[in-house]
Formats: structure tokens, sequence, C-alpha cells
């Protein structure tokens, strides 16, 4: 019987186990559970014979051990007869004794306690006074099996003389022996107990583990005892029909129970056969475990240490691993077949269930990260599964190996080594050059690790990429040059056969090559030098980059050779900084006309280095237009018309934006005066124009010529040009058509046309220049009749 349950803790949550013991000589009472601390009775009480126990009670955390004496007190039950004392009886009594009085004082004890101790008398019989009938008394049983046999003094008296008168009373006294006869009508009783028993792990099949005893309740003549088991066998255990000896039947470690519970019937069994009563009894049969088994691991077809799996990647969570079949089974019983699974490998991946095992369950593994179950990482998974006990000292464990081979699916997208590729092409490579190679990688296997590759994008049409090795190479037909376009950029496509995809971007440079000389504009070229500002010549070269492209310049030849230098840079040539008026050049050389022609160079910087070669006459001068900024304008803008025009459309925008602002300040005042005021007109009186002609010869684009042909109004085709400037238009632009012109003002020289003469000497007095100076002076008058139409026109639009 259970009768008291321990508890206790540990601090550190260390789980705690219980103990009984006994000191040496002491008889042993309890038992306790290591584990559940549940205190049962093993042996039966009798406080009559002892009614204290001292027990020693521990608790451990495997470490340590805490002990302690307990005082265990046995309380009364009412389970004992009372005992007459001082027995056979034998009373003398005088005969002379008064009615009433005391003769004996019969004794009996009962050593219950309380009420169950406490004890009444009263006597079985009683007796007819007048029939003298002996009857039983009532509320009395006779009992074979506890007094076989009554002796009942029966006094038999009259009734005296009193109608007589006379007092004389006669008695007669004798003693009633009554036997007791046994009938059936007890049913059978067992002895010792409750029972317990006990099978031990070494215990052999078909050992004895205890007897039951029963006897017949009829003392006189007892029937013989017939034992069976009812129930709580479970084909483990048997018992003797004769003897009533139980054994077990099976061995130990098949003992699938802690405790047995068998209910034992004891029948008695007549002479005839019969069946006429029967009693029943409890045995309690432990099986006491030895913990000498680890916990084992079983497949289909029995013990194993190894299990293996094959599926595919990225299963989803919380999918079970069905195709692992595998059971764990601990053969001790009780807290020595508790044990803990748990599975040793990469965390995170899989999960166990159960973690905690009383003897066998079904492992089941569970998914529990997919994302790590990765072809591409692990082609197999490989975990210990470990099942070590809890709650035992020995602590045995076991594992097996649980492999899993991962199936590979197309979980992967191509990726390029670089999101973007930079290339380097030379211009005027063949069709069918290399540029770049590209590379992607998909680590998945088989087809779906097979890329290929193709490129779109406006910036593609020249070029061509191999499917499978990505090498992208020019078209057959293609032209690269970098003067057109040097630089290209267009998308790469890497595919699976599944059409999963990635992009990287390819940037093309075409390298430029020397492959251009410079230019000029003229192989022979003309300028015009004023002392003390430089001439500039130019080249292009159309290369598309540096420094293919940049161009230095240099005099080849030059007679005298002391007269000029050259900036390498922008080709301004200029005196020598010495020559300060032409009185120094004639000193330099006879030539008088002061015309020079100069070899000159222009060189690119590239590798190979081109050059081109041009002559440039060169044609000295002192003078100047006039004094002021007009005329110091006019020269600096006669070989650049667009400046000219740039200054007078600035200048008539700055008087537009006068006059918005002067009638915009008219409207506000007239909208705020009452009055209407008139519209007023201003005339201004047109000027006479003047003969000086050569201030507004700029308006045509021509230079002037001097004496030797040089400030002529109308100039031939290079007249267009500034002396310092590298502009050598060859085409002479058309003249306007004029209107008819106005009659010419009365001027006080009327034969002789303004000119203004500057003292030069000039290298190019042919007779060509000669007749071209007289037929302009011829057309002079029409010309000036020209120039004052214009300049009334453009006074007249300001």
């Amino acid at each position: 019987a259970h009768v008291y349950t321990l508890n206790g803790t540990d601090p550190e949550g260390d789980p705690v186990t219980y103990g009984l013991t006994y000191e040496a000589g002491s008889r042993r009472y309890f038992s306790v559970d290591a584990n559940l601390g549940n205190v049962t009775l093993i042996e039966e009480l009798d406080r009559e014979k002892e009614d204290e126990i001292e027990v020693i009670v521990s608790i451990s955390d495997g470490l340590s051990t805490v002990s302690e004496k307990v005082r265990i007190l046995v309380t009364d039950a009412n389970d004992e007869s009372p005992e007459f004392i001082n027995t056979p009886y034998i009373v003398q009594v005088p005969e002379n004794s008064p009615s009433g009085s005391s003769i004996f004082k019969i004794e009996a004890v009962d050593r219950d306690t309380g009420s169950g101790g406490s004890i009444t008398y009263f006597l079985q019989f009683t007796i007819d006074r007048h029939s003298g009938v002996l009857r039983i008394k009532s509320g009395v049983t006779l009992d074979y099996e506890k007094s076989r046999t009554h002796f009942v003094v029966v006094v038999a008296k009259d009734g005296g003389g009193k109608l007589r008168g006379d007092n004389k009373v006669f008695s007669a006294t004798t003693t009633v022996t009554i036997n007791v006869e046994d009938v059936q009508d007890t049913p059978p009783m067992f002895i010792g107990t409750p029972y317990y028993g006990y099978v031990y792990e070494d215990t052999l099949a078909g050992s004895e583990v205890l007897t039951v005893v029963a006897l017949d309740g009829d003392r006189g003549k007892p029937n013989s005892i017939h034992y069976c088991i009812v129930n709580g066998s479970e084909s483990s255990f048997e018992i003797s029909n004769a003897t009533g000896a139980i054994s077990v039947i099976k061995s130990p470690n098949q003992l699938k129970k802690e405790v047995y519970e068998l209910r034992v019937q004891a029948s008695e069994v007549s002479p005839e056969g019969d069946v006429s009563a029967y009693a029943f009894a409890m045995v309690t049969i432990r099986v006491v475990d030895l913990n000498n088994h680890p916990p084992t691991f079983y497949g289909e077809s029995g013990p194993q240490n190894r299990f293996e799996l094959t599926m595919y990647e990225h299963p989803p969570e919380g999918e079970i691993l069905r195709g692992l079949k595998i059971t764990v089974n601990d053969s001790d019983q009780g807290a020595n077949a508790k044990f803990n699974l748990r599975l040793v490998g990469p965390g995170g991946i899989f999960r166990v269930v159960p973690q905690t095992v009383l003897n066998e369950a079904q492992v089941t593994i569970i998914v529990e990260n997919s994302a790590a179950i990765d072809y591409e990482k692990f082609k197999v998974l490989t975990f210990k599964l470990l099942a070590i006990e809890v709650n035992t000292p020995e602590k045995f464990s076991s594992t097996a190996d649980v492999a899993i081979r991962l199936l590979d699916t197309n979980d992967n997208v191509p990726k390029f080594s670089s999101d973007y590729y930079i290339a380097r092409i030379p211009e005027n490579s063949p069709g069918g050059s290399n540029v770049v190679a590209v590379t992607a990688t998909d680590p998945d296997s088989g087809l779906w690790g097979e890329v290929k590759y193709s490129i779109y994008g406006t910036g593609a049409d020249l070029f061509l990429i191999h499917p499978s090795t990505g090498i992208i190479y020019t078209q057959p037909w293609a032209v690269l040059d970098a003067e057109v376009n040097s630089k290209y950029n267009f998308y790469v496509k890497a595919e699976d056969t599944d059409g999963k995809y990635s992009l990287a971007e390819v940037f093309i440079t075409v390298l430029d090559v020397n492959d251009h000389s410079p230019e000029f504009n003229e192989n022979i070229q003309e300028k015009t030098m004023i002392i003390g500002s430089p001439v500039k010549i130019e080249a292009i070269d159309q290369d598309a980059e540096e420094p293919n492209n940049i161009v230095d310049y240099s005099i080849m030849q030059a007679d005298p050779a002391n007269v000029f230098d050259i900036d390498q840079s922008t080709g301004e040539i200029k005196l020598k900084s010495y020559i300060r008026s032409l009185d120094i050049i004639h000193n330099i050389t006879k030539n008088k006309d002061c015309v020079w022609s100069l070899v000159v160079q222009a060189k690119d910087r590239g590798s190979p280095s081109f050059s081109t070669t041009a002559v440039l006459k060169i044609d000295i001068t002192e003078e100047t237009l006039h004094k002021g900024p007009m005329a110091a304008f006019l020269m600096q803008t006669k070989d650049n018309p667009m400046k000219a025009l740039g200054v007078l459309a600035g200048v008539m925008g700055i008087m537009v934006l006068i006059t918005i602002m002067i009638s915009t300040a008219m409207f506000w005042r007239n909208k705020r005066s009452n009055k209407i005021m008139p519209v007023r007109r201003i005339i201004k009186k047109r000027q006479t124009q003047q003969s000086r002609t050569v201030r507004m010869e700029w308006l045509k684009f021509k230079r002037p010529s001097n004496a030797a042909e040089k400030f002529v109004v109308e100039e031939d085709a290079k007249s267009l040009q500034n002396e310092n400037s590298n502009n050598n238009v060859q085409a002479a632009p058309v003249p306007p058509a004029a209107p008819l012109p106005p009659p010419p003002p009365a001027r006080a020289a009327s034969g002789n046309t303004a000119v203004w003469r500057v003292p030069t000497v000039s290298g190019s007095l042919t007779p060509k220049f000669i007749n071209k100076q007289l037929k302009k002076r011829g057309q002079s008058s029409a010309h000036n009749a020209l120039v004052s139409e214009l300049k009334m026109k453009f006074e007249k639009r300001n």
C-alpha cells in the first residue's frame, strides 16, 4: 500500500533521487520509489508488537546527499480478539452466600486501544424457566472455530411450600455440556496477507516467486483448497492449484511492467468435487531492474546503428523524414529505461521527436531549416542520433549514424563573376576579333547547371557572343572607328535550361589608333602680320583621343631663319622680340616687299607619329587703321565677322530693352492720368551722309585695302580673312543685290576716292593686283552709294 510521498528539490534545478535505509538489525517495513518518492509498505504492521519504527530518509542530486532520521508511529486498528485470563475458572461459593453476592470476577483483555480494546461480558445461553428449554441467547452465534464446547449449569427449583405456609424450596443443579458441531459455513481464509513478491533481473523463467496459503474456515471437517489466478498475470505468472506457489514463466527482460497486481482465488472443494466457498487475495509482484541494458536502435530488420535516406534538397519545413524507420528501446524497467534523444551534427537543420523516451518509442526526424538543406553545400548530411539515460548512475548511451543523401533541384540562378565587364579594343580591329570573355556559373548539377549566353541592347549591334564560352567578339563585317563612336555598352544574359537567368552590363571602349595625320585647310596659306601681333596657323587631327590628336607646330624652313618664332602648342607665329619695326626688317633682308615664305610642320604626338607640312606666306606691316576704340575694334574684328555681328546684336538688344522700358513707363503714366494724351510722334531728321565710307566697310565683312590694295572697300575672297587667323576660305561670297544708289552728296574733291593709304612694302605687287585696284577705283562711287544706303537702313532700324 502507498503510505506517503517524499518531496524535495535541488537549488540548481538538477533532478533528485530518494532513498530509505534502516539501522542494522531493524526490520524493513517500507520501500521508496527513487524517482517519484512514493513510500510503499512492504511488511505487515502490528502495533501490538512494534508501535514505533525508525528509518533514515535521504535525497540526492547525484553529487551530494542529505539524510535525516525519521520516526514513524504505528496507529492502532481493531484487529485483536478479547482473551480470557486465568482460565479455567473454578469458583468456590459458600452455599449460604446471599442472593446478589459477587462470587467471581471474570476478566478478559483486548490488546487494541480505544473502543477496540473495551470489553463487555454476556452469557450466550438462556433457559425457559418454566419449560426448561435451553435456548441460544438472542443476538449470539455459535462458532465452532472459536468455541467447540459450552458448559451450562442449570438449576431446577420448586415453588416452595408457600401455599401451605411452608417456606422450604428445593432445587436441583445439573451441568449441561453443549458441544458445538462444525458445519461448512465459513469460507476459506488467506494467511499472511498482504502478499508481496519480487522478480529480479537474474531470476530464471519458471522460478517460484512466493506462495500463498489459505485455510478452510471450518476446522472440524476442513475441505481441500484449490488456487487459481483470476487476473493481472498477463501470461507472465502461474500458480500451483494445490500449493499456492506462484512462479514467473517469462524471463525478466520480457516483462513489460514494473509492478504486477495478481488477483488470486482460493476455493473450498468438497469431497464430492463441488466448490462450496471461495476467497480472494491480492498479490503484488515487483520487477526489480538492475539497469544492465543501454538504449538500442532498431531498424525494420532488427538492431541497427546506421540509417540512410535519399531525398531532394529544400524540403518544406515541418516535413517528416518518412523514409527513416527508426525505433529505440531500453530493455530495463522503470527509471532505468528512461532516456533522452537528440541529434548531434549541423545545428538547426532537423529536430528529433520525442526527446524523452520511457522504454521504447518510434523516432521521428522533422525538417526545421529548409534553406540549409542545400545540395550545393552538402551532397550528404550526416548526423548522429544519440540516446542517453537520464536518471541512472551508469548513464548508458548508444548512437546511430543517420546519412541523408541529397538530390539536386534547379534552385539556383546563373550568376556572373562580376556585375559589369569593362573591355577595350583597338579601332580598325578586323571583324571577328575577341573583345572580352564573360563568365557565369550555375552551381546546379546536370543540365540545370549548363549556361547559355546572349547579348542585347542598343550597343550590341556590332558584337556577337559565343553561347557556350561567353566570348564576346565583333561582327565579321564590323568596323570600329574611335572617331565615329568610341563607347559601346549593352547587356549580357546568362540563362539555364529552365529559363532562370541573370544579367551583367558590358562596357566596351574603342581605343584610338593614330591613323590620321594633322591636316591644314590649305597647303599654301597667306597671312598678314602686323608688327607686334602674332598670326596663327591651325591643323586638325581627326584622331579621337590624346595624344594622337594633339598637334605640335614647328618651322621647318625660313629664309632668313632668324626672324620668326612659333608656339609649339598653339601655332602662333610671331616676330623675334628684337624686331619692332620695318626698319629692322629692312636691315635683315634686302627683300623690300617684306613677304616671307615659311615651311611649317604640324606633327601629332601619336605612336607612330604623323606630320603634315604647309607653305605659309607672311606679309609684314606696321600700319593701323585709326586711332580710337572704333578703329581698334574694327581691326580686331575684321577677320571675325561673327564677333562683330554679336556685338551689333547686343547693342540692338539693349536699345530694344530701353525702348520697351520707356513705353511701359509712358503706359502706366497715361493710365494713372484722367486726360487723354495725344499721340506724339518724334520724327528724326535724316543726317547727311558723309563720304567716310571706310567706317562702314566692316559691314560688308571685307578687308579694306591700302595703297597696295589692302584697304579697298571691295576685296577678293582672301580679304574676308583676318590676317592673324587661320581661316582660309577660298570661295568668294556673292555680294548682295543692292538697291539703286541715291545721288551722291556734294564733295569738295569729286575726282578722288576716299582711300586710307598706309605706307607699306608688299611682296605681292604683281600686275594682277594692280589691275584689280584700278578696276575697283572705277567702281568706288557705286560702292560708296551702297555703303551710304546700308548705313541709313541701319540707323533707321536702331
